[in-house]
C-alpha cells in the first residue's frame, strides 16, 4: 500500500510539474546549499557540516551542471529542462553516463528548492551566489 501511495505521489508531482515551464537560463549560476533534508532516514544536514563542506550546484549556459562538495567536483554532466524537471545526465568514469531527474519545488531569483525523485528523496534549498 505504501508503495502504491508513493507511486501516486510521484505521478501527481510529475503531472503538476508540467504546468510551469522553467527556462534553463533561470538556473544559470552558482547555488549554495543552505539546507539538505533526507526523508529516510529522516535527517537534516547540520549548519556546521554545510559550512564546512560548502556544497553547491552550478548551472552554465552550455547546459552543463556541476555539483561541488568539500571544495571539489562531486558530479558533472549535461542537463535539460522539462517543465519543472531537471533531467541530469551525469558523466561517469569509463565514458559511462547515468540519467536522473530533479524536481524543482520552487525557484526565484534568490532561492532554489529541488528534490531527488527517488522513493527516499532528498530536498535541497540553495541560495544564488551574487
Amino acid at each position: 500500500m505504501r508503495l502504491f501511495l508513493n507511486a501516486c505521489a510521484i505521478v501527481f508531482l510529475v503531472s503538476t510539474s508540467c504546468s510551469n515551464t522553467i527556462k534553463p537560463e533561470e538556473l544559470y549560476g552558482r547555488w549554495n546549499y543552505v539546507k539538505v533534508d533526507n526523508t529516510n532516514p529522516q535527517d537534516t544536514l547540520s549548519d556546521d557540516e554545510l559550512e564546512l563542506q560548502s556544497p553547491a550546484i552550478i548551472f552554465n549556459d552550455k547546459q552543463m551542471l556541476m555539483i561541488e562538495w568539500g571544495g571539489k567536483e562531486l558530479s558533472s554532466g549535461k542537463f535539460r529542462m522539462e517543465g519543472k524537471m531537471i533531467r541530469y545526465t551525469e558523466d561517469l568514469p569509463g565514458g559511462q553516463k547515468r540519467e536522473f531527474p530533479f524536481l524543482i519545488k520552487s525557484l526565484n531569483d534568490k532561492e532554489l528548492v529541488f528534490q531527488t525523485m527517488e522513493q527516499n528523496f532528498t530536498t535541497v534549498t540553495a541560495l544564488k551566489e551574487r
